[in-house]
Order: C-alpha cells, then structure tokens, then sequence
C-alpha cells in the first residue's frame, strides 16, 4: 500500500504505470529464473539472498526520487505490488510446503499458510497509514518516502529468521535436477489459464487500487490503510474456509465458484456514487476473490508427480506474473481514454472467462486425496 500512496503523490500515470509494471516483469523473471536453478542453490539459501535484494531495493526507493533508480530497484522483483499470488517469495514457499504435510493435510496446511501471510499484510497495510497520522500529529516527521526503510529493515530480520528453517524444505536429494517431463502438459495448461487471471489480476493490483481511491475519492493515507487492514482480515478468515470447502467440494470448485461472484463486485465498483459504497463494494470482493488462492496452491502440488512440484509452482506463478507485468503499463493510456474505473471492468472481465475456462479444463482431473474420496 505504502507503494501506492507513494507513487500517487508525485508521478503521473505513465511514470507510475510502469514503475508497477518493472516490479512485476522483475518478479516473473526472477521467479523463472529460481524455477531452473533454485534448488540447485538451496531453497533456504535462495530464501535469504532474496531478502538481502529486497532491504536493498527498498532502501533505493527510501532516499531517492530518481525515475531510473526507482526503476531499476522495483525490477528487483522484491517489491511486490501485489500479496500473496506471485513471486519469487511465494513460489519459493509454495514449493516447501508440500514437503512437510501429508496429502491429507495439505489443503489446510496452504490454508494456514495464507491467512497467516494476510493478517501480516493486513498489519502492513494499517502501518502504512502511519506516516499520514504522525504528520499530523508531529509536524516535521519523516516523509512518506522514508517509512520504505522499515520494510527494508524487516527483510533483513527475514533473512535472518530463513537461515534457521528446517532442512525438511529443501528438495529430496536428485529431485532439483528433473526437468517437467510427465507433468508438463499439466503445468503447461495451468499455466496459461493463470496467465489470463494473472492479466486482469494485474488491472487491479492493490498498489493500483490505492492509486484509484486516491484520485477519484481523494482517500487519507490513514483511511486507506485502515480499508486494507480490513481487507487482510476478511482474506485470512477466507482462506480457512476456502481449505474446508476445498476438503468438501473439490479443489477446482472452490475456486471457480468463490471467484465468479467477486469478479462481479470488481465490476461494480466504478459504478460506486461514493467512497463509502466502493469502499463496502471492494470489501464484498475481497471476502471472496482471494479464495482460490490456497486453492490454487494445493492444487498445482498435487497434480503433478512430487519431484516436479518446484518446478510447477515456479512455472505456474512466473506466468501469472509476467501477464500481470503487461497489466499496468496498458492502465496509464486506458485511465486517459475512458477514465479511472477502466482497469476494474478489464479485470474483472478477463477473471471471468478464465473461471470459464478452468471449470471447462480441470474439473476432471482430481487430486489423489480427491479421487480417494470419489471410490469409497
């Protein structure tokens, strides 16, 4: 959110536009790199050279307001634009988890495993309103710009904290150096219906939402973090539920059928007469958008053979973020031609037709605890 608040101050929409698109080009690439070669590295060491890349970055936005530095330190694909869906820290996490739980337990465990990481986001999101609210109280505080050095300090206490991870996470010995090879028309297929959600994703990413409330409604710093503290909430409470309709109603369905009716209330939030309607609008969305996450998470890792699940879920989360990176770039021209509710008609439109398109494609094709259940 603090990206948000920031770039709307002082950039126009091109410059902001494609500081969000060099983030997310920059997670896709990184992400693509660390599906090749981050085994080989380790997934803990990996874990900890992303966090150094990320105080670094952070800092850059800290101390300078130089458009090619700004640049360049988002393309470090450590900055995200967006929580919990893509890059190279979740893909990385994503492909740990299932090597500690059962099949079982899996969908729970991503369960877990995503509520925690948005009531964290959710706190991050309340903090960055903090500038806003200490300035008025204490004329002479630190600029918006300077508050970029907590975050900084946190990855550093991230990589810190990554260093004593178990050795459970790393792959199982050989398994870094199998290629896709059975799984590959599987990860092949998600991958591209990814691409397609990871698109519209990327015409309503947070920092481009903060953006929106900024220049439509003229929103506090404090008011919007309070509204994405909210957020944070709703999706963690979601996340737990999304893992016991998933155990019930199959994993596929969880996703579609949670993700269509959010698409809907994306729509309408142009169509909102005011802050406070948009505001409950966006809320109602994200109680259920964000659903399919761990959905999505579970089952990657179980539809493709175990010594190929790094392998999958760098794939698959590096194709959602390069069509994201192609999303905001297109939003600076498509603002100035049909005005600021344009990115969340597109989004929600694409999110539509790759629902259609999954429920078409995978309904069928079930995990193994699924297809366990289906001959009993």
């Amino acid at each position: 959110m603090l990206l948000g608040v920031y770039l709307s101050d002082f950039l126009s929409h091109y410059r902001a536009g494609a500081i969000i698109t060099s983030t997310l080009a920059g997670s896709a690439a990184l992400s693509f790199w660390l599906g090749t070669r981050g085994d080989r590295i380790g997934r803990r060491r990996a874990h900890v050279g992303l966090s150094i890349v990320m105080a670094g970055a952070m800092s850059v936005f800290a101390f300078t307001r130089s458009f090619p530095a700004l640049l360049a330190a988002a393309f470090t694909g450590t900055i995200a634009a967006a929580v919990l869906e893509a890059g190279p820290f979740v893909a990385l996490e994503q492909a740990m988890l299932p090597h500690t739980v059962t099949d079982q337990t899996r969908n729970r465990a991503f369960g877990r495993y995503t509520a925690v990481a948005a009531i964290i986001g959710s706190v991050g999101a309340l903090a960055a309103g903090g500038p806003d609210v200490i300035r008025n109280a204490i004329p002479g505080a630190p600029s918006t710009q300077r508050w970029f050095l907590l975050p900084a300090a946190l990855a550093l206490i991230s990589a810190v904290v990554a260093t004593g991870l178990s050795s459970a996470v790393e792959a199982p010995a050989g398994e870094e150096r199998k290629p896709l090879q059975k799984s590959r028309k599987i990860v092949a297929k998600l991958s591209a219906l990814f691409a397609l959600d990871g698109l519209g994703g990327g015409f309503v990413v947070p920092t481009l939402i903060v953006y929106y409330f900024r220049q439509k409604f003229g929103a506090s710093e404090a008011m919007l973090g309070l509204v994405f503290f909210g957020v944070g909430l709703l999706q963690s409470g979601s996340f737990l539920v999304a893992a016991r309709l998933a155990d019930r109603f199959g994993l596929v369905n969880t996703m579609v059928f949670t993700h269509l009716p959010s698409n809907l209330l994306l729509a309408a939030i142009p169509l909102a007469p005011n802050e406070g309607v948009a505001i409950a609008l966006l809320l109602s969305r994200f109680a259920l958008s964000q659903m399919d996450v761990p959905a999505r998470q579970s089952y990657v890792v179980a539809v493709v053979d175990p010594e190929e699940r790094t392998a999958a879920a760098m794939f698959t989360n590096t194709s959602r973020a390069a069509a994201q990176a192609a999303s905001p770039g297109i939003t600076g021209p498509a603002v100035s031609a049909a005005g600021p509710g344009i990115p969340f008609v597109l989004g929600a439109g694409l999110k539509i037709i790759y629902d259609v398109l999954l429920y078409r494609q995978f309904r069928a094709l079930r995990t193994p605890e699924e297809e366990a259940r289906a001959n009993k």
